[in-house]
């Protein structure tokens, strides 16, 4: 799942986007507004994190907007204006939720899921393709009954893959939903990963490579 998050805050900023890729997110991050509506113009998101203040305007121009153009992408508004009126106006708007600084990077992290989960509400909780099982919401991937342990990025990939079961997904691809920004797109970064993947799952092998192409989960 890959987040925007819009926030001008110089130490703010990067500390949230370290922390969403943590947990398992690819997070561009906006200073602006106009920033903001280049990187939504040319990638596709599961959800917006957008602090109301930043130095070109109001994120509600932002929700504003996104709503009037028929979008349904989640937006989370992270702010100081905490005022019943504040909170009211960005509802109003079409925000989707509204938390208030100072917070918890525990509870952003686990409202971001939840926005994300919504937008693709045709996901379903859990994927299966041979004797490989995955709980979204839980996170957690076994095989043959037996619990793996993947790290965060690890188990982004699979879950395309898996959502994507017997069709080839390319490099570009997984790029794109797995990797964010600060990724090395023209690096091996996605071969290095899926090697690693591979050993974790262990034999028989179920990820095939589609020479010159990308990678196949088999079903």
């Amino acid at each position: 799942m890959r987040v925007l998050i819009l926030e001008d805050d110089p130490e703010l900023g990067p500390v949230l986007a370290d922390g969403l890729r943590e947990d398992g997110l690819a997070a561009d991050l906006a200073t602006t507004l106009a920033e903001a509506d280049l990187k939504l113009a040319v990638n596709d998101y599961d959800c917006v994190v957008a602090d109301r203040s930043v130095p070109d305007g109001d994120a509600l121009q932002l929700v504003a907007a996104l709503r009037a153009t028929g979008s349904t992408l989640p937006v989370l508004l992270l702010t100081a204006l905490d005022s019943i009126g504040d909170r009211v106006a960005g509802f109003d708007h079409g925000a989707d939720d509204y938390l208030v600084k100072p917070f918890a990077f525990a509870e952003l992290a686990a409202r971001v899921r939840t926005l994300c989960r919504r937008g693709q509400s045709t996901r379903p909780a859990l994927l299966h393709a041979r004797d490989l099982e995955m709980d979204l919401p839980r996170r957690r991937v076994r095989r043959s009954g037996t619990l793996l342990a993947l790290t965060a990025k690890e188990f982004a990939v699979l879950e395309v893959l898996m959502l994507r079961a017997g069709e080839v997904v390319t490099r570009s691809e997984l790029i794109e939903r797995c990797w964010d920004e600060s990724g090395e797109p023209m690096s091996n970064v996605v071969d290095v990963l899926i090697g690693q993947l591979r050993r974790r799952l262990g034999e028989p092998q179920p990820i095939e490579t589609v020479r010159g192409v990308g990678y196949r989960l088999l079903d």
